[in-house]
């Protein structure tokens, strides 16, 4: 009788667990769902505040009666809403809205990013290398510190010298390296990875 019991405790025990599994990978992805369309909302609303600035308020065009208006517009959000909307984060806004002029393109950019992935694009160049970022760190799901520093190794940049090396009757597909450590396992030409290495 008491192996009986201890083969149904161990039962309900073993069950139990899966249960608990289920609901807590439930439970987790719903998070994920959560904050995914948070970070994407807050993206829009953003961009929706600083093309507000910039169109009906500023015409856009910057004169000096811009910053007091942002200032005063500054002090009215940041005192009612936090710090969020303090100046500098309301000129990152604007500068968003700015270089991403078309709502097509910002409702393309995937739910995975949030805020901080916008802002560390911001000061890149190109709305090529801008975009390439963006959806790199979107496919690996990566965050802000790994974006920083795929910027900073210029991955790009690097990708785009490799591009050119390939030719359209490559078998190989452009965008292939993304990573210049490919290339010296491949043993592609050394001057290739010379001009990769010194940019």
């Amino acid at each position: 009788m008491a192996k009986t019991e201890n083969t149904d405790n161990s039962i309900l025990e073993n069950n139990g667990q899966i249960l608990f599994d289920k609901i807590s990978k439930l439970i987790e992805n719903s998070r994920r769902k959560i904050y995914a369309h948070a970070s994407s909302t807050t993206v829009y609303l953003f961009w929706e505040i600083s093309r507000h600035i910039n169109e009906d308020i500023l015409g856009n065009k910057k004169a000096d009666y811009g910053k007091q208006i942002v200032s005063a517009l500054t002090t009215q959000l940041t005192e009612k809403y936090g710090r969020t909307f303090g100046t500098r984060n309301l000129r990152r806004m604007m500068q968003f809205a700015e270089q991403f002029l078309d709502f097509e393109i910002v409702s393309a950019l995937p739910t995975q990013l949030n805020w901080t992935h916008i802002v560390e694009i911001l000061p890149l160049k190109t709305m090529e290398a801008k975009l390439f970022y963006l959806n790199e760190a979107a496919r690996g799901l990566i965050n802000t510190r790994d974006l920083r520093k795929m910027v900073n190794r210029k991955a790009y940049e690097r990708k785009e010298i490799a591009d050119t090396q390939i030719t359209s009757a490559s078998p190989i597909p452009l965008g292939t390296f993304r990573d210049p450590y490919c290339l010296m396992y491949l043993a592609l030409k050394t001057n290739i990875l010379k001009r990769i290495w010194k940019k």
